[in-house]
């Protein structure tokens, strides 16, 4: 090592020092080629992301369309439509679990490329479907492609990247997710359904492309013995007008650190299960949140409430309102630092939470029960609650509050949850503890999906919501206990705080 990576002041000190002085590759000729490289290679990844997000909500125009459908093998009962919007999340665990074992064997790059032929399939099986079994496979495979770049391309991308950009680029999974989804919407509005899933085959055709001529990660390389190859890679992604001398020492001295494989006394290690621990945590309260069940049935839910604008287009809002946010998210992260946007974010998911669940409550009611997906099957509370009129401007209510979840889940837990996972996993277990992340995560999401339209007939929309907004709180004090801050500081120096355990980096 060429420089310190911890920092002294005076008898108590900073893990890291506020201002790390650059490497010699830091010192480009003013960043760009540096920096210009690596974008190409992650936005040739995140399409992986795109194409998960386009699957993700792919259920909320379609299941109003299935449930009308002319072809009797094809309409959705009320059973059929829950298995078929939640199913997405069982393949999305399989996918995490996968990813467990071939992030460390195929390589980060190839995994997000093998991701290709489940997706592929699993968009011709929608779009020729022929019966309900058809759906539900597809919508597996989706599932699972999904669970396997979600694991994978996070991984990728923070290895890629150099710590002045990462921040910014770590929201990118998230952004072309979102991007995704606002695609999906936006071509629902267009498109009938097959043709829907004929779309989504495009972004996974050209994320293959181009992923063929992107370096494998350099950090991976090393692992496996490769520093040839590892340094070709680091040079093009760093471009030829930068000294990668001093960035590729400190990786291969930390790689060698950790070239055996993990025995059962490391992993009881606090420098081991503490970042594991914490980034498990983080994706389970990232899910218990509602987001995936908001966004799975969004569509539905504006039909089971008072509106002033259709359904279709109050989705499309929403998707377009969930893009901007997360803009905002990849400008400010690494300005305003991880843990400042994720206590903005779960106050604000907390605020609309309780919103919805209080205007579904006690506002007014649709003039007519939905029959869509029937998540309220009577309107809560009897005659009492006022009906809606189309031209009430109350009726906006539940608009407004879920563009303010959207928002604010975009804007810090949604893109920094990923983000932190791929920092502060310990590069000799981040293969399977970004695997387990994800595992865990879609299945919590799974359990959540499955269960929001029985609990919703059951007790009454307003119930979800209200147990929503008492998790935020839960993640605020989350946040604050145990969530270190990872602004500006590479990879190697996360690391290397685990291992002093020295709790001052931790506020």
């Amino acid at each position: 090592m060429q420089e310190p990576l911890l920092g002294a002041e005076g008898p108590d000190y900073d893990t890291f020092p506020e201002k790390s002085s650059p490497s010699p590759g830091e010192r480009t000729r003013g960043g760009a080629p540096q920096n210009r490289r690596v974008f190409l290679a992650t936005f040739a990844a995140v399409l992986g992301n795109f194409s998960f997000g386009y699957a993700l909500v792919y259920t909320s125009p379609v299941i109003p369309a299935l449930e009308h459908s002319s072809d009797p093998d094809l309409i959705l009962t009320k059973t059929q439509a829950s298995w078929f919007g939640s199913v997405f999340t069982l393949g999305a665990a399989a996918g995490g679990l996968s990813a467990m074992v071939l992030n460390d064997l195929l390589g980060r790059k190839l995994s997000i490329m093998f991701s290709a032929v489940p997706s592929a399939a699993g968009y011709a099986l929608m779009a020729g479907a022929h019966g309900f079994w058809m759906l539900l496979l597809g919508r597996t495979l989706t599932g699972f492609a999904g669970g396997l770049t979600a694991a994978c391309i996070p991984v990728y991308v923070s290895e890629i990247a150099t710590p002045g950009v990462r921040g910014a680029l770590g929201a990118t999974p998230q952004l072309m997710a979102v991007f995704g989804s606002l695609s999906l919407y936006a071509l629902g509005l267009l498109l009938p359904w097959r043709w829907l899933a004929v779309a989504g085959e495009g972004p996974v055709l050209v994320m293959v492309l181009l992923l063929s001529f992107m370096p494998e990660s350099p950090r991976f390389l090393l692992s496996r013995g490769r520093d040839a190859e590892a340094l070709r890679a680091l040079a093009w992604l760093r471009g030829t007008d930068t000294d990668i001398r001093w960035e590729f020492e400190q990786i291969q001295d930390n790689v060698r650190r950790q070239s055996t494989h993990m025995s059962w006394a490391e992993a009881r290690s606090p420098h081991m299960y503490r970042p594991v621990l914490i980034a498990l945590l983080m994706r389970f309260l990232q899910q218990l949140m509602g987001i995936t069940p908001i966004l799975v049935y969004l569509q539905p839910i504006f039909e089971s409430t008072a509106v002033l604008l259709p359904p279709k287009d109050d989705a499309a809002i929403v998707g377009a309102v969930r893009l901007f946010s997360v803009l905002i998210a990849a400008l400010t992260m690494d300005l305003a630092g991880r843990k400042v946007l994720l206590f903005v974010s779960a106050t604000i998911m907390f605020a609309a939470n309780l919103t919805l669940g209080l205007y579904v409550h006690f506002g007014p009611k649709p003039l007519t029960p939905n029959s869509t997906v029937g998540l309220e099957s009577v309107p809560l509370g009897g005659t009492e609650q006022p009906l809606a009129t189309p031209s009430s401007y109350l009726t906006l209510v539940p608009l407004v509050a879920t563009m303010l979840f959207i928002t604010g889940y975009a804007m810090g837990w949604g893109p920094i949850t990923w983000l932190l996972m791929s920092e502060i996993l310990p590069l000799q277990a981040r293969g399977v503890a970004s695997g387990l992340c994800v595992l865990v995560s879609w299945l919590t999401a799974f359990a959540l999906t499955k269960s929001f339209l029985l609990v919703v007939n059951a007790f009454g929309l307003h119930v979800p919501f209200f147990f929503f907004a008492t998790v935020c709180v839960a993640s605020l004090v989350f946040t604050g206990c145990c969530v270190p801050e990872t602004k500006g500081r590479s990879l190697e120096q996360i690391e290397s705080f685990f291992r002093t355990g020295r709790r001052s980096f931790l506020h």
